[in-house]
């Protein structure tokens, strides 16, 4: 991009009933109602007393950050998260469900996951393969918190193994065979979709899908869809993809560069796609050819990963996409190059956290999807179609016990 002078400028990128008589079996209720009032009033109270001092008394502001030790390691807050991370986690084979072969390889099961590795969905299967490894992973669905279903049906799709029709009958196929997404109504059900599609990809996700944990890299796309699938109370912003040439520890194929020997700082990866703030920005760069920038933040909507832990004002700068033009690189060319140095020397702090490592890693981004998850974990689990009776068993509609239900279910 040309400047108007030659200093250097820097984006960041980054609900009326009759009145009953009082009979023997109402007043009976009602000691019963009062004694059960009192009875749980005392456990709750005996709870939050207990409590050891220190855990109420502590300085709320240093939790809700990300702490670093000396070695590197990651501290993880404990305001809203546990002191550690306690979870069991079920992952579907794909043999065990009709229909997530086809969701895995597509119709004729050619696709491999090394194909959809790479790129910008390749969290699919990065998630994937780490949960099989992962210690939080259990085989017994009876005692599982979630329940992890695989699929890399927008790979598959792009890779002609499955047309949107078939992704949407076969997501249905597969969530009719699991009686465990029936039992709680898919709310401890996980799916990963990590395009700007986001859960459109499968048409029907807001009739079937729309009280699961959606992982998504884009909270703020819709892709020309009138709403957007993503609900920051229930779901959870993934970093997006990185090669691993460029996160693995050692020697990397790219190491970064002095500030002060940077000359090209812009790296634009996607499309235009007729996009208001895009257009504008190629069209500011067609005006200054030769200016050297760095990313900023243009993107009004966007959430990002772990931002109930990381403070974004000290590693980016977010600027209204309604106001790109030269205002921007002025902006940009007052700030001093020390500012700059301190933000990027704050965003190498938290870098680990977009890495998809192993779990030998004590900061990945695998890590921080696992602390994200324990805090979607509900110990009671119900849907509009479980019922449950005295000595705690769970039936369907139809007084059928859950250990008997079979597939295919009805869903909703």
């Amino acid at each position: 991009m040309g400047s108007p002078n030659n200093k250097p400028t820097r984006i960041f990128s980054l609900h009326h009933h009759n009145t009953p008589s009082c009979t023997r079996s109402h007043q009976i209720g009602a000691l019963l109602l009062v004694a059960s009032t009192f009875f749980l009033t005392r456990l709750f109270d005996h709870r939050f007393t207990t409590c050891p001092p220190s855990s109420l008394n502590h300085d709320l502001t240093s939790q809700n950050v990300v702490h670093f030790s000396d070695d590197g390691s990651l501290s993880w807050p404990q305001m809203g998260y546990g002191t550690h991370l306690s979870l069991k986690i079920y992952v579907y084979e794909e043999d065990e469900i009709d229909g997530l072969k086809e969701l895995l390889r597509g119709r004729e099961g050619k696709i491999s996951a090394d194909a959809c590795v790479k790129g910008q969905w390749g969290t699919q299967v990065k998630i994937h393969r780490l949960l099989l490894q992962s210690r939080f992973r259990t085989r017994k669905k009876e005692e599982a918190n979630l329940f992890f279903v695989p699929a890399y049906a927008k790979c598959v799709r792009m890779m002609g193994g499955l047309n949107d029709k078939e992704i949407n009958h076969t997501y249905v196929k597969a969530l009719s065979q699991m009686p465990y997404f029936r039992r709680s109504g898919g709310r401890d059900h996980i799916f990963v979709f990590p395009s700007g599609a986001g859960a459109h990809l499968f048409r029907s996700w807001a009739t079937y899908i729309n009280r699961s944990i959606i992982l998504t890299p884009e909270g703020d796309r819709t892709d020309k869809k009138d709403t957007s699938s993503f609900n920051t109370w229930k779901d959870v912003i993934i970093p997006g993809n990185v090669e691993d040439g460029m996160t693995k520890r050692g020697a990397a194929m790219a190491q970064p560069l002095p500030l002060s020997k940077r000359k090209y700082l812009a790296n634009y990866l996607g499309r235009a796609q007729g996009k208001v703030g895009r257009v504008k920005l190629i069209e500011l760069a067609k005006q200054y050819p030769d200016k050297e920038c760095v990313p900023v933040i243009l993107s009004d909507q966007a959430e990002f990963p772990f931002q109930n832990v990381i403070d974004y004002t000290q590693i980016s700068i977010k600027w209204p996409s309604t106001r790109i033009g030269l205002e921007l690189l002025e902006y940009l060319e007052s700030i001093p190059d020390e500012d700059v140095e301190r933000m990027i020397a704050a965003g190498r702090q938290v870098r680990c956290l977009w890495v998809y490592a192993p779990e030998l890693e004590s900061c990945s981004a695998m890590q921080g999807i696992m602390w994200e998850l324990q805090r979607k974990v509900q110990q009671f689990h119900q849907s509009a179609e479980t019922f449950w009776l005295h000595n705690r068993s769970i039936v369907n509609r139809n007084m059928v016990e859950f250990s008997s239900w079979k597939p295919p279910m009805p869903l909703p």
